[in-house]
């Protein structure tokens, strides 16, 4: 597994803990930037013995690993994207985890004068003008849904229809650093907005839609495809992460007295 391989390498493994039984999550940047695995992957590792070692990537990106078999396991988010990767035999099934949603952040003054609930309408503003917007750029959920809701303002290639469309294919952390040194807005999770420090004039302009929300997965990638994979290590975070015990310790996870991530796995 070599990217399992090299994660342990970077990671300085010593030969005590190499003997911890441990498996590869792929995940998004929103997961890990958010804080929320520092808080839930401890938890579990106190309740089963097992280390979980993440290689935080878009989603795209991640379900591309699971694909070569480099991961045990997904948690990302992109619904049509997971269903296609366990349809085409990859992954087990699918089980739905947490959801938070997409917010749209940008100048506090917001000189466009997009804020609102109606995401499909503000993009539409941003279009018309020159302002800043930074997407991802780097097929992860959250670029795949900001391209649904591009395409739903009718505008199916925004970079090619205006100068401020900017694809930094990059992580959530980094597209809103660019955000708030150019003035610019961009689409982020609302984890990894709370979570965020480097804000400068940025604010949330546009919140609240239903189609902002944003649904989590976990997928244990199928030994049938990759024999080496750990599935019974991943289906064992699988089930405690969508079990009472998994899903406690994400609603708990608060910054500033606000809650990230809502649970809603089916039991």
């Amino acid at each position: 597994m070599l990217l399992g391989a090299t994660v342990l390498a970077l990671g300085g493994v010593s030969p005590a803990s190499a003997q911890t039984p441990f498996f590869v999550m792929a995940s998004t940047t929103s997961t890990e930037q958010s804080g929320l695995f520092a808080h839930l992957l401890p938890a579990f590792k106190k309740a089963s013995g097992i280390d979980v070692r993440v290689v935080a990537l878009g989603t795209g990106q991640a379900i591309d690993v699971g694909r070569r078999g480099d991961a045990d396991l997904l948690f990302v988010h992109d619904r049509l994207a997971e269903q296609k990767f366990v349809d085409d035999g990859f992954g087990l099934q699918r089980r739905e985890v947490m959801y938070n949603d997409f917010v749209v952040v940008g100048p506090k003054a917001d000189p466009l004068g997009i804020k609102g609930s109606d995401v499909v309408s503000a993009l539409g503003k941003l279009a018309t003008g020159s302002a800043p917007f930074i997407s991802r750029g780097d097929k992860s959920g959250t670029h795949a849904a900001e391209l649904r809701y591009w395409q739903a303002a009718g505008i199916a290639a925004p970079a090619n229809t205006f100068a401020g469309y900017k694809a930094c294919g990059c992580g959530m952390g980094q597209a809103l650093n660019m955000a708030s040194s150019l003035g610019g807005h961009t689409l982020t999770d609302r984890g990894t907005w709370l979570n965020f420090r480097n804000r400068g004039d940025l604010a949330v302009l546009v919140e609240g839609d239903k189609r902002l929300f944003n649904q989590y997965a976990v997928v244990v990638v199928d030994p049938a495809r990759h024999p080496h994979v750990k599935r019974a290590l991943a289906q064992t975070f699988a089930d405690w992460v969508t079990g009472p015990a998994g899903q406690a310790v994400i609603a708990s996870y608060r910054i500033g007295g606000e809650q990230l991530f809502f649970p809603n796995a089916q039991h």
